[in-house]
């Protein structure tokens, strides 16, 4: 091999590496909107609507600690997922019972529109035709029918 290919193959890898480069820094705000707030309110970390929350004020420290200690955004979430259990997570887990959350919505959805469509072509599908031909008289009913006409006089007038 050639030391101007080596060189070539080293320069490519070098950029690459740089390219990609190194994630970035976690925040306390970037990961307050991964994480809800306990204190009662149904919101994340960074939109807790209490003023002065001791709890919001407590987890943003430990999150703080966190960053300072140089742990990534994986590693902080999932201590806290330790530390106050998964329920502290904005979005549960993709594994496990949690996956249900995930897939259920769309396999509903997907019911929801087989079951339109069944209903739909059920309404919209042509009905029996009505048989031409009249189902066949008894001769005897027939006879006595007329006969009582005449008798009764309420048949047309000759």
């Amino acid at each position: 091999m050639s030391s101007r290919f080596i060189t070539s193959l080293m320069a490519v890898a070098l950029l690459t590496t740089v390219a990609r480069g190194a994630a970035p820094k976690p925040t306390v705000q970037s990961i307050g909107d991964q994480v809800m707030c306990l204190c009662g309110c149904v919101a994340t970390l960074n939109h807790c609507p209490h003023l002065n929350c001791a709890t919001q004020a407590e987890m943003r420290a430990a999150i703080g600690k966190e960053i300072a200690a140089g742990k990534d955004e994986t590693a902080i979430l999932q201590d806290l997922a330790i530390q106050y259990g998964v329920q502290v997570l904005a979005a549960p887990p993709k594994k496990g019972f949690n996956l249900t959350v995930w897939i259920l919505p769309g396999i509903g959805l997907l019911a929801g529109l087989a079951v339109a469509i069944v209903l739909v072509r059920r309404w919209h599908a042509p009905s029996a035709p009505a048989s031409a031909a009249a189902p066949p008289v008894d001769a005897e009913l027939l006879a006595a029918v007329e006969e009582e006409i005449k008798t009764s006089g309420l048949g047309p007038k000759e």
